[in-house]
C-alpha cells in the first residue's frame, strides 16, 4: 500500500484529491495538511512514502516546506501548482522533487504520478511537460530573478513577499534579525528592487508566492 500525505490549504481541494487517490486500491491517504509546518510534523509521524504538496501554502511556504521535507526524511515528493510550469519549476526539480502536475490533471495521470514517483521514476504532468517543451522550443532559457539566489535567501525573500516582518523572519527560520536584515539588503540588490511591494510583484509574476498570499 503507497502511502500519501496531502498538503493543500483548501480543505475541499484536500477532499476532493483524497476521493482521486483513494480510488485506487493501492493507495492510501495517511493525513492532511494545510500549512508547510504542519506537514513537516506529519512526515515525521506517520512516515508517508509520497507528499503531495501545493506550490503555494501560507507560513514557510510550499517551495520550502518541501524543500525540508526532502533534506529531513526519506520521501518522495509530488509538487501541485495551479499556474502551470514556470520560472521555478526548475529550482523545484532540482531540489529533488520527482513529480510536478497541475491541479487540472485527470484522476488517472494523478495516481499514475503517484505509482511511478514511489517507484523512483520522475513524473511531469502532460501540461507541465508541454509548457517546458514550448518555453525550450521558444528559447525561453531566461529563467527567473530568483534564480541567483541562494537557499538561505530564496527562504528569506518568500517569507518578505508574504508581508512577514523581520522578527517574525528572524523566528521561523532561526536567524538573528542582523542576518536576516543582511539577506533582505542582498535579495534587495539582486532582484534590482528597492522596497517590498516591488519584491511581492516580481515574486507574484514568476510564480514564488500566490496573490492570495502578497
Amino acid at each position: 500500500m503507497i502511502r500519501v500525505l496531502l498538503v493543500d490549504d483548501h480543505k475541499i481541494v484536500r477532499t476532493g484529491i483524497r476521493k482521486i487517490l483513494e480510488a485506487a486500491s493501492d493507495i492510501a491517504v495517511v493525513g492532511e495538511a494545510d500549512t508547510g509546518e504542519q506537514a513537516i510534523d506529519l512526515v515525521r509521524l506517520h512516515k508517508p512514502d509520497l507528499v503531495m504538496m501545493d506550490k503555494h501554502m501560507p507560513g514557510i511556504g510550499g517551495v520550502e516546506a518541501m524543500r525540508r521535507v526532502l533534506a529531513s526524511f526519506d520521501v518522495k515528493v509530488i509538487c501541485l501548482t495551479m499556474d502551470g510550469a514556470g520560472p521555478m519549476t526548475k529550482r523545484i526539480l532540482e531540489m529533488g522533487v520527482m513529480g510536478y502536475l497541475t491541479k487540472s490533471c485527470d484522476a488517472s495521470e494523478m495516481i499514475d504520478a503517484v505509482r511511478r514517483v514511489v517507484a523512483g521514476e520522475r513524473f511531469l504532468g502532460a501540461e507541465i511537460a508541454r509548457q517546458m517543451a514550448e518555453a525550450s522550443i521558444k528559447g525561453d532559457h531566461n529563467g527567473s530573478v530568483f534564480d541567483q539566489l541562494s537557499e538561505r535567501e530564496l527562504q528569506v525573500c518568500n517569507l518578505i513577499a508574504q508581508g512577514y516582518a523581520g522578527r517574525d523572519i528572524s523566528n521561523m527560520l532561526h536567524l538573528s534579525p542582523k542576518t536576516v536584515s543582511t539577506y533582505r539588503t542582498r535579495i534587495f540588490q539582486k532582484a534590482n528592487v528597492d522596497n517590498v511591494p516591488d519584491l511581492i510583484r516580481l515574486a507574484m509574476q514568476y510564480g514564488l508566492i500566490d496573490s492570495k498570499y502578497s
